[in-house]
């Protein structure tokens, strides 16, 4: 078929698709459903492939624009078409069908269970993803929907919500979506400003290294320590120390009780005046000077939330247990999977992002709840939502040198199995 047939019967049948799109409103909704999921309201939607643009009114864009197979469409058959209207704030939603599907879809056609339409193209999810990157995008997540297009009660919810979630079946489902960025360009390395947060409690004995290896970064770094109640000394240290690094903006904030890491970190946050935020435990198990990898990783473009992995690099003799690092192997795989982004160690206490994006994970925070007493999964799960672009840091792990861990193997890890549940849940069931 010509373009100039194509043009003609999409003109034809754009009267009638309001009737197809009742006649499998199922379909339609859960579609409606997955693109509300990635895409905010008063969001600025561009949609290419529109149809008669209900899906693009459902969204409720501040500003919207849908193209479809006309002239103007011609202009964005090439990817590299979309920079002129992208930036790096922007997410490329892509949705298909599953190739292999392209049997059954040709058999729904020929029944009249689907609307005709053109033969097209059927893309592996490879093949976009290399068209992606040949054309200066990256995939930030990937999936399948749907094993039952069609409203059957009972049947279609446990199809759709839960069985095309599972390992075989959560890649047979119909569509296929992709949700990418444009791929930036290398800033400054002196581009930011950075605000180091240290939650501690009875970690008198490792203050003076941490400022001794503390890396200058960026535009200027200071340090904030959150003290839960310790008793050892260390608040009296922080304040001997900082006297003889003068160089170090400090700030010292007293928690008001030991009320646990995640409470620690956010607020450090809430009085951080840098741009980019960085946690480091006090314990040095990640030694200051690997933040500097952290702070080029950002101001790079390689990521949007970079969070530290201890599995990688070989690690000291008694720097983690071993039923702790069966755990850690475990968490990983049910961690990516569920947030379908690779995420290989989610008790890294390292974790770095720009003060925008945290805003933006605060100000979601509702969605997940108050679940999280370490402060880890509240930042990963909420850097998943916004789809931002999660990237591992390898670390060289240390064995403790002071002090004493506050991880409970058991009772934490009851509690991790809990938060898994959550993130499947609000991730993967909805």
């Amino acid at each position: 078929m010509t373009k100039a047939e194509k043009i003609i019967f999409f003109n034809e049948s754009a009267g009638t698709r309001d009737a197809w799109r009742a006649r499998n409103r199922y379909y339609h909704s859960e579609l409606r459903d997955f693109f509300r999921f990635v895409i905010p309201e008063n969001a600025s939607v561009l949609e290419v492939g529109s149809g008669t643009g209900d899906l693009l009114a459902e969204l409720k864009p501040s500003r919207g624009l849908g193209v479809d197979f006309s002239p103007a469409m011609t202009a964005w058959l090439a990817f590299r078409s979309l920079s002129k209207v992208t930036g790096p704030e922007t997410r490329l939603a892509i949705t298909s069908y599953n190739p292999l599907w392209e049997p059954l879809v040709i058999l729904a056609e020929a029944a009249g269970l689907k609307v005709k339409n053109p033969r097209q193209n059927w893309l592996a999810m490879a093949d976009i993803e290399n068209l992606l990157y040949l054309n200066n995008y990256e995939v930030i997540k990937k999936g399948y929907r749907f094993l039952m297009p069609f409203d059957v009660p009972l049947l279609s919810p446990f199809l759709n919500k839960f069985l095309a979630k599972m390992p075989f079946f959560k890649n047979l489902g119909l569509v296929q979506f992709i949700v990418a960025r444009e791929t930036p360009a290398r800033p400054s390395p002196a581009a930011y400003s950075a605000s180091v947060i240290v939650p501690c409690r009875n970690e008198a004995g490792n203050i003076e290294q941490l400022f001794r290896e503390l890396p200058a970064l960026g535009k200027g770094t200071e340090l904030i320590f959150v003290d839960g109640d310790s008793n050892d000394g260390t608040v009296e240290k922080i304040r001997e120390v900082s006297a003889r690094y003068p160089v170090i903006p400090v700030k010292l904030l007293p928690q008001g009780g030991a009320f646990g890491k995640a409470d620690a970190v956010r607020k450090g946050f809430d009085a951080a005046s840098g741009d980019m935020f960085m946690i480091l435990d006090a314990d040095l198990t990640v030694v200051p000077e690997d933040l500097k990898k952290f702070y080029a990783a950002i101001a790079e473009g390689k990521g949007e939330f970079i969070n530290g992995s201890r599995l990688v690099y070989p690690m000291e003799k008694g720097a983690m247990r071993f039923l702790n690092m069966i755990g850690n192997k475990t968490f990983s795989l049910i961690f990516t999977w569920t947030l379908g982004q690779r995420i290989k160690d989610t008790l890294c206490g390292t974790k770095v992002l720009l003060r925008a994006n945290y805003e933006k994970i605060k100000a979601g925070r509702a969605y997940f709840g108050e679940f999280d007493p370490f402060g880890d999964f509240d930042l990963l799960f909420g850097a998943s939502k916004l789809n931002l672009r999660i990237t591992e840091m390898p670390v060289s792990y240390k064995e403790r040198k002071y002090g004493e861990t506050k991880i409970s193997r058991f009772r934490h890890g009851l509690l991790l199995f809990r938060m898994a549940f959550i993130a499947f849940k609000k991730l993967k069931l909805s």
